[in-house]
């Protein structure tokens, strides 16, 4: 323990006396080491938001549709119908917590000189006791008597309300959209407010979202390829889409596999395992870095030991032990290293701090990642200090001496 102690304490010394020599040595190993951190934790922080837009939208959430395969084959009456949803729901009372007809569209609004791009979505009764997100301040959503009624309600989102009526309490306001050829003045039953998104921050001129009975959005057809759905998050929830699906194709009499499922929960999954490869793979680009800073101890210590040749024939002439000197100078290989990796850690966790603070994200960092990267870094300090270690131990005592 006491030549362990006096090897640290002869290395810190090498260290301290070539201070310039021995930072540009650890640039190597810190620039990997920062990036590895940066690259990882930027990673772990989109995955973390990523997971918590979904979870707050609601995990059960999925669609059913015909599969891209057949879709050319398909027949109007392969589209889905208002029977089709609830012979869904009967057959699954405890499963099926929402479903409907999916029904979109992209319109105009116009309130005086103000207007704006909107987006509607038809939806049933109470969609909002199932889509997490959005939280009604003013008014109701859409109830049973809007949709069974065909009436022309419409909740609006509050960022709309204020651009378009100078105010958040809009209700029984009148409010014009242009879609689909047709003109409609809705009236304001509610407005709702929803949480900031980084998918609606990725597009600052994103239309306002409105939500109206979807028999009204539909027409008098009533039919679609999509049918919208909330599954019980409490089971599974990617059984529970298979079963829908299974029972969907039998009563429309279609070979297996005619139609499929999309769920939140496989989309998230697939975004997760795209971004986990990508932060892998960047973060393997970055740590080619730290082989070059391992060149460079390498060629640092092959420098230092010729610089303490004699020093190292003293040694040896006063007992110094091969494997002693072996040890010492693989510990200041180390020690380089690792100095290298601490400051690397901080650098990089810096960077992906400031980076996902500008981006109002809140930045994940991953201790085992930490742990590994500086103990990689002492691993690299090793492997390329062995080389100039063995050489060191293997001098002639007498021709060390000897050297000038």
């Amino acid at each position: 323990m006491l030549l362990l102690y006096e090897n640290i304490k002869l290395a810190l010394s090498a260290i301290r006396v070539n201070k310039m020599r021995s930072f540009l040595t650890m640039l190597g190993i810190i620039i990997g080491i920062s990036s590895v951190i940066s690259i990882t934790a930027i990673g772990a922080s989109a995955r973390a938001v990523v997971s918590k837009e979904f979870e707050s939208f609601g995990a059960g959430y999925m669609y059913l549709m015909p599969d891209w395969r057949y879709i050319e084959e398909a027949l109007t009456t392969d589209m889905f119908t208002f029977d089709d949803v609830e012979a869904l729901k009967n057959r699954f009372p405890e499963d099926v917590l929402y479903a409907t007809l999916y029904a979109q569209a992209n319109g105009q609004v116009k309130v005086g000189r103000n207007e704006n791009r909107v987006s509607l979505m038809g939806v049933d009764a109470d969609y909002n006791k199932h889509n997490k997100q959005i939280e009604v301040k003013y008014g109701r959503m859409i109830n049973r008597s809007d949709v069974d009624g065909r009436r022309e309600h419409i909740v609006i989102d509050i960022e709309a309300a204020r651009h378009l009526f100078n105010k958040e309490d809009a209700v029984g306001s009148v409010f014009p959209v242009s879609f689909q050829g047709r003109d409609i003045d809705f009236t304001v039953v509610g407005v709702y407010e929803i949480p900031p998104s980084i998918f609606s921050a990725l597009d600052p001129n994103a239309s306002y979202t409105c939500y109206l009975p979807v028999s009204v959005l539909l027409g008098r057809d009533d039919v679609s390829w999509y049918m919208e759905i909330f599954a019980n998050e409490n089971k599974d929830v990617v059984a529970q889409g298979t079963a829908f699906v299974n029972y969907i194709t039998a009563i429309k009499g279609k070979e297996a596999e005619f139609y499929r499922v999309e769920s939140a929960e496989s989309q998230l999954g697939i975004i997760n395992t795209v971004l986990g490869t990508l932060s892998v793979a960047l973060g393997a680009i970055a740590a080619i870095s730290l082989l070059v800073g391992g060149i460079g101890i390498m060629n640092i210590m092959l420098v230092s030991v010729t610089e303490r040749t004699r020093e190292i024939g003293v040694r040896k002439s006063l007992g110094a032990r091969t494997r002693d000197i072996l040890t010492q100078f693989l510990i200041e290989a180390m020690i380089l290293s690792c100095i290298g990796g601490i400051i690397g850690t901080i650098t990089g966790t810096a960077v992906a701090a400031a980076g996902m603070s500008l981006a109002g994200i809140q930045v994940v960092i991953q201790p085992l990642v930490i742990v590994f990267t500086v103990l990689f870094s002492a691993g690299v300090g090793m492997f390329f200090g062995l080389f100039p270690a063995r050489k060191a131990a293997k001098l002639d005592p007498i021709e060390a001496l000897r050297y000038e």
